[in-house]
């Protein structure tokens, strides 16, 4: 992938977690002017769609954020912004309870959400007939990945690329390493936005005992067992860690796509990565030697996120 600008790490960011960190705390925090759709799910739910404002002579560019991310997340915000200077349609498709606002289920969303994934890009092309392009950052690229997969999807005139970014492709890895050391502390940073989601859901629903084991839960791990896991359909934590990990699925990934992911990564850094080798033509990857999860911070300080959107756009721009 030398075509791409190369990743250039800024020496006052010399780790993986001040890598990931900084740019999470400290940039991209103006978003985009978005217009919110509320869309009604078959099951009676509804998920909230931030369109920038639509262009319709212009690509259309989905983005599916991650864990407890949202169109206010630093990488979304960087995107919104690059697309609104192209003059390109885009959407942050917010997974269920992500808006601001809580779903009115007991289900949320996961790894494996292929189905809502589904529903998501459907809805969409019936907005559109020009090319659509996807972006997954973290568990929404696992969540991508998994639709492409599962539904056997190619490359279309209409649904031309996909970009996956920072993804755990293995949850079984990550969630392990989530509980290890430094990692702790995005552990307890997730958990104490989900939980606070799941215990509310859990009063509204009278699911006192299962509101009492969640309110115990110290790890990601945990919550996963005691809530995400029944809640959505599978046995415990180690079926939906496993049954949602696409590392030796990716062979079958039809669509053109993109990974791009840092070898510093803490929750899946470079020992756990696919060998470029080993995967089909249409699948490239891109790693780069620094970056941390879903970071890329380049520049002198204060630096800039704008590496990712530009490499992405480059990308997409090949196959219109």
């Amino acid at each position: 992938m030398s075509k791409y600008r190369t990743f250039k790490n800024p020496w006052w960011l010399p780790t993986g977690h001040l890598q990931t960190i900084y740019p999470y705390l400290f940039l991209c925090k103006s978003t985009p002017s978005y217009t919110r759709e509320t869309i009604k799910l078959r099951d009676g739910d509804f998920l909230d769609f931030d369109w920038l404002k639509m262009n319709k002579n212009s690509p259309t560019v989905v983005v599916f954020h991650g864990l407890e991310g949202s169109s206010k997340s630093h990488y979304a915000s960087a995107i919104m912004h690059l697309l609104e200077k192209r003059k390109w349609n885009g959407v942050v498709a917010h997974f269920r309870g992500c808006s601001g606002r809580p779903n009115d289920l007991l289900r949320a969303y996961h790894a494996g959400d292929h189905e809502d994934v589904d529903f998501i890009l459907e809805t969409i092309r019936q907005r559109t007939r020009k090319p659509i392009f996807c972006i997954g950052v973290s568990l929404g690229g696992l969540a991508l990945l998994n639709w492409a997969i599962h539904k056997k999807i190619k490359s279309t005139n209409i649904l031309k690329a996909v970009a996956i970014v920072s993804a755990p492709l293995n949850l079984v890895i990550t969630g392990h390493r989530l509980s290890l050391g430094f990692n702790k502390i995005y552990s307890w940073n997730f958990l104490k936005s989900l939980k606070k989601k799941c215990e509310e859901k859990l009063k509204k629903f009278g699911k006192g005992a299962m509101l009492l084991d969640v309110q115990k839960t110290k790890t990601i791990k945990d919550f996963d067992d005691l809530y995400t896991a029944p809640v959505h359909g599978f046995k415990n934590v180690c079926h939906y860690w496993s049954n949602s990990s696409v590392l030796d699925k990716l062979g079958s990934v039809q669509l053109n796509t993109i990974l791009i992911h840092s070898n510093n990564d803490p929750f899946l850094p470079k020992q756990y990565l696919p060998d470029p080798s080993t995967l089909p033509p249409n699948v490239h990857c891109l790693y780069t030697k620094s970056g941390g999860h879903a970071g890329f911070t380049t520049g002198s300080f204060p630096g800039n996120i704008s590496w990712l959107p530009m490499t992405i756009m480059s990308f997409f721009d090949s196959f219109r």
